[in-house]
Protein backbone atom coordinates (compact mmCIF):
# COMPACT_ATOMS: atom_id res chain seq x y z
CA UNK A 1 0.00 0.00 0.00
CA UNK A 2 1.00 3.42 -0.99
CA UNK A 3 0.86 5.82 1.37
CA UNK A 4 1.26 9.82 0.88
CA UNK A 5 3.97 12.15 2.30
CA UNK A 6 2.97 13.51 5.82
CA UNK A 7 0.39 10.50 6.66
CA UNK A 8 0.41 9.17 9.82
CA UNK A 9 2.04 5.81 8.88
CA UNK A 10 4.79 7.67 6.72
CA UNK A 11 6.25 9.50 9.71
CA UNK A 12 5.71 6.67 11.89
CA UNK A 13 8.15 4.49 9.35
CA UNK A 14 10.71 7.39 8.66
CA UNK A 15 11.26 8.40 12.22
CA UNK A 16 11.49 5.91 14.66
CA UNK A 17 11.38 6.77 18.19
CA UNK A 18 13.85 5.05 20.63
CA UNK A 19 12.07 3.51 23.50
CA UNK A 20 12.95 1.50 26.21
CA UNK A 21 10.91 -1.63 26.93
CA UNK A 22 8.45 -0.22 28.80
CA UNK A 23 7.57 1.81 25.99
CA UNK A 24 9.19 5.48 27.86
CA UNK A 25 10.62 7.93 24.86
CA UNK A 26 14.25 8.12 25.65
CA UNK A 27 16.33 11.10 25.24
CA UNK A 28 19.85 11.76 25.56
CA UNK A 29 21.87 13.59 27.50
CA UNK A 30 22.15 17.53 26.26
CA UNK A 31 25.97 18.15 25.84
CA UNK A 32 25.85 20.50 28.82
CA UNK A 33 24.67 17.45 31.15
CA UNK A 34 27.37 15.32 29.77
CA UNK A 35 29.83 17.79 30.96
CA UNK A 36 28.83 18.43 34.46
CA UNK A 37 28.63 14.34 35.23
CA UNK A 38 31.99 14.61 34.00
CA UNK A 39 33.52 17.15 36.07
CA UNK A 40 31.59 15.99 39.13
CA UNK A 41 33.36 12.16 38.68
CA UNK A 42 36.77 13.49 38.21
CA UNK A 43 36.11 16.24 41.11
CA UNK A 44 35.08 13.36 43.21
CA UNK A 45 37.82 10.97 42.29
CA UNK A 46 40.26 13.78 43.41
CA UNK A 47 39.03 14.35 46.39
CA UNK A 48 39.43 10.06 47.23
CA UNK A 49 43.16 10.61 45.97
CA UNK A 50 43.37 13.40 48.68
CA UNK A 51 41.74 11.13 51.49
CA UNK A 52 43.58 8.57 50.78
CA UNK A 53 46.45 10.65 51.29
CA UNK A 54 45.88 12.04 54.17
CA UNK A 55 45.49 8.48 55.72
CA UNK A 56 49.07 8.09 54.50
CA UNK A 57 49.93 10.83 56.20
CA UNK A 58 47.80 10.30 59.13
CA UNK A 59 49.63 6.88 59.50
CA UNK A 60 52.92 7.86 59.44
CA UNK A 61 52.69 10.21 61.80
CA UNK A 62 51.14 8.12 64.14
CA UNK A 63 53.31 5.31 64.03
CA UNK A 64 56.89 8.30 64.28
CA UNK A 65 54.43 9.36 67.49
CA UNK A 66 54.16 6.22 69.14
CA UNK A 67 57.79 5.27 68.27
CA UNK A 68 58.83 8.07 69.86
CA UNK A 69 56.79 8.07 72.92
CA UNK A 70 57.66 4.63 73.28
CA UNK A 71 61.12 5.09 73.28
CA UNK A 72 60.51 7.94 75.86
CA UNK A 73 58.86 5.87 78.48
CA UNK A 74 61.23 3.10 78.35
CA UNK A 75 64.38 5.17 78.83
CA UNK A 76 62.95 7.50 81.67
CA UNK A 77 61.91 4.41 83.40
CA UNK A 78 65.30 2.14 82.80
CA UNK A 79 67.60 4.66 82.06
CA UNK A 80 67.04 7.59 83.78
CA UNK A 81 69.22 8.28 86.78
CA UNK A 82 72.00 6.47 85.15
CA UNK A 83 75.91 7.84 85.87
CA UNK A 84 77.76 6.17 83.19
CA UNK A 85 75.69 6.01 79.78
CA UNK A 86 74.96 2.88 77.89
CA UNK A 87 76.99 1.72 75.02
CA UNK A 88 75.51 1.40 71.93
CA UNK A 89 78.11 1.49 69.42
CA UNK A 90 81.18 1.60 71.51
CA UNK A 91 81.89 5.23 72.21
CA UNK A 92 80.41 6.48 68.94
CA UNK A 93 76.63 6.03 70.09
CA UNK A 94 75.38 5.96 73.69
CA UNK A 95 72.10 6.67 75.47
CA UNK A 96 71.72 8.91 78.20
CA UNK A 97 68.62 10.52 79.54
CA UNK A 98 68.76 14.06 79.45
CA UNK A 99 65.85 16.92 79.66
CA UNK A 100 66.02 19.47 76.91
CA UNK A 101 64.15 22.71 77.49
CA UNK A 102 65.27 24.16 74.34
CA UNK A 103 64.63 23.04 70.66
CA UNK A 104 65.76 20.36 69.11
CA UNK A 105 69.51 19.61 69.55
CA UNK A 106 69.29 21.33 72.79
CA UNK A 107 69.13 24.34 70.48
CA UNK A 108 67.61 27.53 72.94
CA UNK A 109 67.30 26.15 76.31
CA UNK A 110 65.45 29.60 77.64
CA UNK A 111 63.05 29.67 74.99
CA UNK A 112 60.92 26.52 76.35
CA UNK A 113 57.57 28.34 75.81
CA UNK A 114 58.46 30.19 72.50
CA UNK A 115 58.77 26.36 70.92
CA UNK A 116 56.62 25.17 72.20
CA UNK A 117 53.85 27.30 70.52
CA UNK A 118 56.56 26.83 67.12
CA UNK A 119 55.57 23.43 67.93
CA UNK A 120 51.68 23.83 67.38
CA UNK A 121 52.00 26.49 64.74
CA UNK A 122 53.59 23.76 62.38
CA UNK A 123 51.33 21.36 63.07
CA UNK A 124 48.63 23.87 62.26
CA UNK A 125 50.56 24.39 58.65
CA UNK A 126 50.65 21.30 57.90
CA UNK A 127 46.67 20.32 58.73
CA UNK A 128 46.41 23.00 55.98
CA UNK A 129 48.69 21.78 53.48
CA UNK A 130 47.50 18.33 53.88
CA UNK A 131 43.73 19.63 52.67
CA UNK A 132 45.31 19.76 49.14
CA UNK A 133 47.62 16.76 49.76
CA UNK A 134 48.07 14.49 46.35
CA UNK A 135 51.43 13.78 46.31
CA UNK A 136 52.48 10.11 48.11
CA UNK A 137 55.93 11.94 48.99
CA UNK A 138 54.35 15.10 50.44
CA UNK A 139 52.19 12.64 52.84
CA UNK A 140 55.13 10.70 53.91
CA UNK A 141 57.45 13.77 54.65
CA UNK A 142 54.17 15.85 56.34
CA UNK A 143 53.83 12.72 58.55
CA UNK A 144 57.39 12.73 59.76
CA UNK A 145 57.08 16.01 60.24
CA UNK A 146 53.78 16.00 61.74
CA UNK A 147 54.84 12.84 64.11
CA UNK A 148 58.17 14.23 65.10
CA UNK A 149 56.28 17.47 66.12
CA UNK A 150 53.54 15.78 68.36
CA UNK A 151 56.20 14.06 69.76
CA UNK A 152 58.26 17.03 71.42
CA UNK A 153 54.76 18.72 71.34
CA UNK A 154 53.56 16.21 74.61
CA UNK A 155 56.75 16.25 76.63
CA UNK A 156 56.17 20.33 76.58
CA UNK A 157 52.47 19.69 77.40
CA UNK A 158 52.68 17.21 80.12
CA UNK A 159 56.34 16.74 81.49
CA UNK A 160 58.11 18.47 84.56
CA UNK A 161 58.82 21.44 85.42
CA UNK A 162 55.13 22.61 84.06
CA UNK A 163 52.60 22.93 81.21
CA UNK A 164 54.03 24.32 78.28
CA UNK A 165 57.11 24.64 80.12
CA UNK A 166 58.31 20.42 79.96
CA UNK A 167 61.81 19.43 78.83
CA UNK A 168 61.86 17.10 76.42
CA UNK A 169 63.38 13.85 76.97
CA UNK A 170 66.22 13.34 74.71
CA UNK A 171 68.91 10.27 75.03
CA UNK A 172 70.57 9.05 71.82
CA UNK A 173 73.86 10.72 71.95
CA UNK A 174 76.68 10.77 69.37
CA UNK A 175 79.80 11.32 69.41
CA UNK A 176 80.61 14.73 68.88
CA UNK A 177 77.28 15.82 67.88
CA UNK A 178 74.08 16.82 70.47
CA UNK A 179 71.99 14.89 72.10
CA UNK A 180 68.36 13.86 70.77
CA UNK A 181 65.55 11.59 70.76
CA UNK A 182 63.43 10.06 67.98
CA UNK A 183 61.00 12.39 67.08
CA UNK A 184 63.84 14.76 66.09
CA UNK A 185 65.28 12.13 63.96
CA UNK A 186 61.84 11.96 62.25
CA UNK A 187 61.38 16.11 62.15
CA UNK A 188 65.12 16.08 60.38
CA UNK A 189 63.88 13.19 57.43
CA UNK A 190 60.88 14.87 56.97
CA UNK A 191 62.64 18.37 56.31
CA UNK A 192 65.48 16.54 54.14
CA UNK A 193 62.32 14.91 51.87
CA UNK A 194 60.22 18.41 51.67
CA UNK A 195 63.97 19.84 50.61
CA UNK A 196 64.49 17.03 47.95
CA UNK A 197 60.91 17.32 46.87
CA UNK A 198 60.89 21.36 46.58
CA UNK A 199 64.29 20.97 44.47
CA UNK A 200 62.64 18.41 42.21
CA UNK A 201 60.03 20.76 41.60
CA UNK A 202 57.48 18.79 42.86
CA UNK A 203 54.71 20.43 45.19
CA UNK A 204 51.37 19.26 47.79
CA UNK A 205 48.99 19.32 45.75
CA UNK A 206 51.17 17.07 43.07
CA UNK A 207 51.90 19.53 40.59
CA UNK A 208 55.26 19.92 38.78
CA UNK A 209 57.15 23.30 38.69
CA UNK A 210 60.19 23.52 36.37
CA UNK A 211 63.56 24.61 38.30
CA UNK A 212 64.54 28.69 37.36
CA UNK A 213 65.40 28.86 33.96
CA UNK A 214 63.91 25.96 32.62
CA UNK A 215 60.41 25.36 30.93
CA UNK A 216 58.18 22.67 32.46
CA UNK A 217 57.70 19.61 30.69
CA UNK A 218 54.21 19.62 28.76
CA UNK A 219 51.14 17.60 30.06
CA UNK A 220 48.21 18.80 28.75
CA UNK A 221 46.58 22.43 28.24
CA UNK A 222 48.23 23.44 31.33
CA UNK A 223 51.57 21.92 31.29
CA UNK A 224 51.40 20.60 34.87
CA UNK A 225 51.89 16.98 35.71
CA UNK A 226 50.35 15.06 38.73
CA UNK A 227 53.02 12.88 40.78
Amino acid sequence: MISTPGSHQTQDDAVPTPSTEAGDRVSPAAPEERRAGGGATAADGARAVVRRRISVLLAVALLAYLIDLGSKMLVVANLEGHTAPIQVIGDWMTLQVIRNGGAAFGIGQALTVLFTGIAAGVIVVIWRIARRLYSLPWAIALGLLLGGAFGNLTDRLFRSPSAFRGHVVDFISVQHFAVFNLADSAIVCGGILVVLLSFRGINPDGTVHAPEGKEPAADGEDGQSKA
